[in-house]
């Protein structure tokens, strides 16, 4: 009797974590065989706009493992019309393999929400189920009443303790328009997504015309971002035509200073790495506060902006002695925008219309003091910029 592992998804596009995650379940499990199986239509998600097609999804699948004998790629799912239920998988497997023992291979979330699955009461009654899991605490406790609940009801579940690849597709679909995925990405798939532009790796976002620079930037952002991200253009617009700054500058910088927002803090020391940026003590300590100049480095490498903007981005965070005025603007701006909410952004507001500097000055007040309080470590540009201003004003 075989045990037959069951590893389903959208593999949009797969990546290491992926290939990593289906090895460590072969060892763990002891299976004879892992099948992929790229989804046609997931029942669970909505494809993102300009996905590549299934028979490219499941090619790249199959770039992935080769040269890996216990995994093994089908096109099960994609010869079958309508949303790939995986209880359908499952029959269809069941016949192929009467006897063995299927395993069916899930993440954490999913299998925290399995219960609502379609038909979710066969598949674990003629599967055991894989559950992935990285060992934080707190996910730990969650797996662990969910297991007992579904043992319960006569389910059977085996936790797999995955070696932590943290990015997602999502993420590595930014990755690629940034041209620094590479590193997250199975040999020969990086070749195979250039050679077929697929992802936006053969778009040129060089000097984009305003409404096809916002489209491009609002999809690569977290969508709880964009509101943020479209205020601070308008804002920086309305400064620079107090101050009497370039308006398509401080529109361009405006959306932007958040463009790598989304990549948490190891993403954005690989985008480092891949540019060939050697970083001080300050920001490798800091990760978290790199979306600044990596977005600079983006609005210059990928997008083509000029010196004005991608400095005013490079110091939206943390600010700098001897600020031009349009740095002034971009980092009151992202202080100040309309959905902002915090003690003091009307005062800010008002002097942002009135006195730029003071204005500047007060943002950065209060940024020292926040990080302050909660013990943060404070970046010495922050320090220069407001002894610059105090000594200045």
């Amino acid at each position: 009797m075989a045990k037959i592992g069951i590893y389903g998804g959208t593999f949009n596009p797969p990546h290491i974590g992926h290939i990593r995650a289906a090895n460590c379940a072969v060892s763990a499990l002891g299976l004879d065989k892992l099948l992929l199986i790229p989804d046609r239509i997931a029942p669970h998600k909505v494809m993102p706009v300009g996905s590549p097609e299934p028979m490219q999804r499941l090619e790249m699948v199959r770039l992935s493992v080769a040269g890996m004998p216990h995994l093994e790629v089908t096109d099960m799912e994609l010869n079958r019309e309508g949303p790939s239920y995986t209880y359908q998988t499952l029959q269809t497997l069941l016949e192929q393999h009467p006897g063995d023992t299927l395993y069916l291979l899930i993440g954490t979330d999913m299998f925290l929400t399995f219960r609502q699955w379609k038909n979710a009461e066969y598949l674990w009654k003629n599967a055991v189920l894989g559950v992935f899991y990285r060992g934080e605490r707190d996910e730990k406790s969650a797996i662990d009443q969910c297991k007992a609940e579904m043992e319960a009801l006569g389910a059977r579940v085996v936790l797999i303790q995955n070696p932590v690849v943290d990015i997602s597709s999502t993420q590595l679909r930014r990755m690629l328009v940034f041209h620094c995925a590479d590193p997250f990405l199975p040999q020969g798939v990086g070749d195979y997504i250039r050679e077929n532009k697929l992802y936006g790796t053969g778009e040129c976002y060089r000097n984009l015309p305003m409404a096809e620079l916002e489209a491009v930037v609002t999809g690569l952002l977290k969508p709880n971002r964009v509101a943020h991200v479209l205020g601070c253009r308008d804002t920086a617009v309305e400064l620079a035509r107090r101050w009497g700054a370039n308006e398509t500058d401080a529109a361009r910088a405006g959306l932007l200073h958040d463009i790598t927002k989304a990549l948490d803090g190891e993403l954005q020391l690989t985008l480092c790495r891949e540019y060939g940026i050697l970083l001080d003590a300050f920001f490798t300590k800091n990760p978290k506060t790199l979306h600044a100049l990596t977005g600079a480095l983006v609005a210059q490498r990928i997008f083509g902006e000029n010196d004005a903007v991608v400095s005013a981005i490079r110091s939206h965070t943390t600010g700098k002695a001897k600020m031009t005025t349009l740095e002034k603007i971009i980092y009151v701006a992202d202080y100040m925008e309309p959905n902002r909410d915090f003690p003091g952004v009307e005062k800010l507001r008002q002097l942002a219309f009135t006195d730029l500097k003071e204005a500047l000055k007060l943002g950065l007040t209060m940024t020292l003091e926040l990080l302050k309080k909660q013990g943060s470590d404070i970046s010495p540009e922050s320090q220069e910029a407001l002894a610059y201003l105090n000594k200045s004003l």
